[in-house]
């Protein structure tokens, strides 16, 4: 693909704490229209790398652009077309879940009437209609996860950023936020994902990151991490093989 067309680029980019490598040296796009899983083992430099795209982390060495703009030199124009999910949500309990998406929608500077109709829209879309002038506090995990994702699409974003997003879900919230990530996607948003739910990224993801010990060790479809893993059948398998070391790939044969 052009690089030109990509709405997330990286180039060399590094982070640092100390002497401690998180992540070193990523080069990889992600295109308008499609699902990007971005896999590896705990501590592998999943979420340095998606803080370093958002602009919540400075590089050690290298850049991200996202949808052209330097995340460094031009961060409030990056961040304008970035929805961002992290994994452990941060939001305003004493406000309602209505509330809370109008003040987003007020920091994306969007005009008042298309931030109560966009609001409106989103509200109905997460089943949160009935809880909407409820405060946050008294929500469940679920309603606060998809009230999250909610916030992150008010100013409907080029680019998508999320951490986890279905982690502990019930199957039905896990299964909406899933339909509308494709939804956007096919509506040419780049959508950038972690999740250590191998299933997820097999079904939903077009093409596949693999970090670990923060290098990037494959990239590619499900065809073509075949390819380069002796043609192991499934996402799981390819996994263990590349980040999991011989031990683990022997103990996922004899359980087979």
């Amino acid at each position: 693909m052009d690089e030109d067309r990509a709405l997330i680029r990286t180039v060399d980019l590094t982070k640092y704490y100390g002497r401690h490598r998180a992540v070193e040296g990523l080069n990889f796009a992600v295109y308008g229209g499609e699902i990007f899983g971005f896999l590896g083992p705990n501590g592998a430099g999943k979420t340095t790398t998606m803080k370093m795209i958002v602009g919540l982390l400075r590089p050690t060495r290298g850049q991200a652009f996202v949808a052209g703009h330097d995340v460094v030199r031009e961060p409030v124009a990056a961040k304008s077309v970035i929805g961002y999910v992290p994994e452990e949500p941060h939001l305003y309990a004493k406000l309602s879940g209505r509330e809370f998406l109008r003040f987003v929608g007020d920091l994306y500077n969007m005009p008042a009437d298309q931030v109560n109709r966009r609001a409106d829209e989103l509200l109905r879309l997460f089943d949160l209609d009935e809880a909407a002038d409820s405060l946050i506090d008294s929500y469940s995990h679920g309603m606060r996860q998809k009230t999250a994702v909610a916030a992150a699409l008010m100013h409907d974003p080029r680019v998508l950023v999320l951490d986890e997003p279905t982690a502990g879900l019930d199957p039905r919230s896990a299964r909406l936020i899933k339909d509308i990530l494709r939804q956007m996607a096919g509506r040419g948003t780049a959508v950038f994902l972690s999740t250590h739910i191998m299933e997820i990224a097999e079904r939903m993801c077009d093409r596949i990151g693999i970090i670990n010990a923060g290098q990037l060790v494959a990239i590619g479809t499900m065809e073509e991490l075949r390819a380069m893993s002796a043609g192991q059948a499934s996402l799981e398998d390819i996994f263990l093989s590349l980040t999991g070391g011989p031990e683990y790939a022997e103990i996922a044969e004899v359980l087979r």
